[in-house]
């Protein structure tokens, strides 16, 4: 009972803090941090061969405080074509990896369950039934696919460790060689008929990823790289064909950099892949075809000014894809030889992912999210004219009041047109200025679109409901415009791709809707590197930043990263020892003496990409410096961005705390390190008494 009262608590001071009453409250909530940490989407969905049913993978956050902290939980469930769902297999279970078993009969599945030690591969009868386990190895299955006649697998997992290097480990012998001493992947046949016919390993030349059987005969597509690195991953992986009875190559594709996605036409004749356009490309978004028989790759859109997120074979001449085009997503199809494009859904109408079609072709299933709701799961038939939307995942948000959401054009200091997403203050009053929260997406070869853009990190709709505008910019640099413009930031930290952010501030500053003294930035890793920048070097235009996994210091940032070569290759065009004054001056680090904006910095303590010690920096200079509060929170066991409930929900309070005591309360100081939670380790306790 003392619990529920000190909420009610809360909840009043919320409504005196803003002028509302409590009627208004209580009829109509907003988004608040612990709303987001409860928030379920789909995560995958894949359509049977008939067209009958979709598997769809839910992600359903840990509840803070009451579940252990860790990751989402991944729920198994079906739905029909009229928008019947049905759980499958929920609950405290991870199930990654959905397929359909060849003949349309199953879904399979990669799961831990039970006596496993590993994570193993499962079929459930689309019938219903219990899961059975079809495939154990040694280690975890990473991937897998399916002969066409399902009786064999083709997956990927990391070698065993050595019995005797383990014993050495266990007497302190526990030294690390770093990018080095590694477990290599490998690619294993198995035979599921014969459970007494032990997996057999592919000699293949490099760490396989992608892989995927032809749906007739014995090709396997697969791409390769040459070391397990995350580097050679991202800009040495190439597309190769293999006959898996003979382990022969059949052919080697020269794809220029980045590739994703392949996909086999149903006669198993090409390779429908997305790949990079160069090696400079910054992401894989290129449609192309892959012929077998003679190892060449064809770009057929050529010059396409958007980013193909996914694709699939409607027919052995015809491919499907969605295409990223600014803000929205557009649905198209075009002939094997890049004849005959039509466009399906224009832009302007949805924002979709994970396109998925079904045997015929006729009927297809996707995720979909909009700036009312996040990823749920749509279906569409030949001669919809859009597509229908199939779950409702989180029915209590119809209850929310979310703010109005609203795509902006702004124009660039050097005439450039750019967009970007603002989130109005909710209850906004014509004539009146508000605090603004700049949200900067990472990469930078991202982009924003037109969605659901609230989660732990993005202060979103929480924000708005608090009465801040957050504006969200695909500066230059982004995705979704072509290659040509997400190459413009390149070589060029910090330069015009930051300026972008300052005009964009500019422009809602000109329009009356943001007052210039109370403007905040926040992003992750590139998006972190531009709050440490506009936080130093553009100091005087920033009121707060709360800074990300970000970068402080590029010549340290070069030699502490797991993905040098990417760095080189996309993003700076030099090394370091190229031009050591260019990497200095593009460091916000090297602008201690400017900074006067109050910075929070937030960093996973085992991030590979961008290593703590580039947080750990910045926040050691500012401190010396002694002239804003700076403040530096590590969170243990992260990356590269927050996984685990529990610090997720920090992060997020925290986030929103500081900017609002130095945006709205002229704070002079840090807020105190404390965060409460709004729940007690001992409301068990309590409860009982009170009973």
């Amino acid at each position: 009972m003392k619990h529920q009262y000190r909420k009610m608590l809360h909840v009043f001071a919320a409504a005196c803090s803003w002028g509302l009453g409590l009627s208004t409250v209580a009829a109509a909530p907003v988004l608040t941090a612990y709303d987001v940490a409860k928030v379920k989407a789909v995560s995958a969905a894949v359509i049977s061969p008939d067209g009958e049913h979709i598997a769809y993978t839910l992600s359903v956050p840990r509840k803070p405080h009451e579940d252990e902290s860790g990751g989402a939980w991944s729920e198994l469930h079906i739905a029909d074509a009229d928008g019947t769902s049905r759980p499958y297999i929920t609950g405290k279970v991870k199930i990654s990896s959905i397929r359909w078993t060849p003949d349309g009969t199953g879904i399979s599945f990669l799961t831990k369950r039970g006596d496993d030690k590993h994570r193993s591969l499962y079929v459930i009868p689309i019938a219903g039934g219990e899961a059975r386990r079809v495939l154990d190895h040694k280690t975890a299955i990473s991937e897998y696919s399916f002969s066409a006649d399902g009786k064999r697998v083709v997956f990927t997992a990391k070698d065993k460790q050595d019995k005797d290097k383990k014993k050495l480990q266990d007497k302190g012998f526990n030294q690390e060689i770093y990018e080095e001493d590694f477990l290599k992947v490998r690619a294993w046949i198995a035979n599921i008929d014969d459970e007494n016919d032990k997996p057999k390993p592919m000699d293949l030349p490099g760490i396989p990823s992608d892989i995927v059987m032809a749906p007739t005969g014995n090709h396997l597509a697969v791409s390769l790289a040459p070391t397990p690195l995350i580097d050679d991953r991202y800009m040495k992986r190439k597309l190769h064909v293999f006959d898996i009875d003979d382990g022969s190559i059949v052919s080697s594709f020269q794809n220029p950099g980045k590739v994703q996605q392949p996909v086999w036409s149903p006669d198993g004749k090409h390779l429908a892949v997305v790949s990079a356009e160069d090696i400079n490309d910054p992401s894989a978004g290129r449609l192309m075809i892959a012929d077998p028989s003679d190892g060449s790759l064809t770009d057929i859109l050529p010059d396409y000014l958007g980013q193909v997120a996914s694709i699939a074979w409607q027919s052995n001449d015809t491919v499907m894809l969605l295409g990223d085009e600014g803000v929205w997503t557009t649905m198209k199809k075009i002939r094997r030889d890049g004849t005959g494009l039509k466009t399906i859904i224009p832009a302007g109408q949805h924002v979709l992912s994970s396109l998925t079609l079904a045997r015929d072709g006729q009927s297809g299933a996707m995720v979909s999210d909009s700036p009312t709701h996040p990823r749920e799961l749509f279906s569409m038939k030949h001669g919809d004219t859009a597509p229908k939307r199939l779950t409702d995942s989180n029915p209590w948000l119809k209850d929310i009041r979310l703010a109005k959401q609203e795509v902006v054009t702004h124009t660039a200091r050097d005439g450039m047109k750019l967009e970007g997403l603002l989130i109005h203050p909710l209850d906004e009053k014509p004539g009146q200025r508000y605090p603004l929260i700049l949200h900067v997406h990472g990469g930078p070869e991202a982009h924003n679109r037109n969605g659901w853009l609230t989660r732990y990190s993005n202060p979103g709709q929480v924000a708005a409901a608090q009465g801040y505008a957050v504006f969200i910019p695909n500066y230059r640099g982004s995705t979704g415009r072509g290659v040509a413009f997400s190459k413009l930031g390149q070589a060029d930290y910090a330069g015009k791709e930051f300026d972008d952010l300052i005009d964009a501030v500019d422009h809602l500053i000109a329009i009356g809707l943001i007052d210039k003294d109370r403007v905040g930035i926040t992003g992750g890793s590139y998006g972190g590197f531009a709050t440490a920048w506009c936080s130093t070097y553009h100091s005087e235009r920033f009121a707060a930043g709360v800074m990300f996994v970000g970068i402080s210091d590029h010549i340290s940032k070069g030699g502490t990263t797991d993905i040098p070569n990417e760095m080189f290759l996309v993003h700076a065009r030099k090394r370091v020892w190229d031009d050591w004054d260019f990497f200095a001056e593009r460091s916000p680090i090297r602008y201690i003496e400017k900074a006067r904006t109050p910075l929070l910095i937030m960093h996973g303590k085992d991030d590979p990409r961008v290593h703590p010690s580039q947080s750990l920096e910045l926040y050691r200079y500012l401190k010396v410096y002694g002239q804003t509060p700076v403040r530096l929170v590590w969170y243990p066991g992260e990356g590269h961005g927050n996984r685990k409930s529990a610090a997720r929900l920090d992060y997020n309070l925290r986030m929103l705390r500081w900017f609002d005591h130095f945006l709205k309360n002229d704070g002079k100081k840090p807020p105190a390190y404390e965060i409460d939670y709004g729940f007690d380790n001992d409301d068990k306790d309590d409860d009982e008494a009170d009973s």
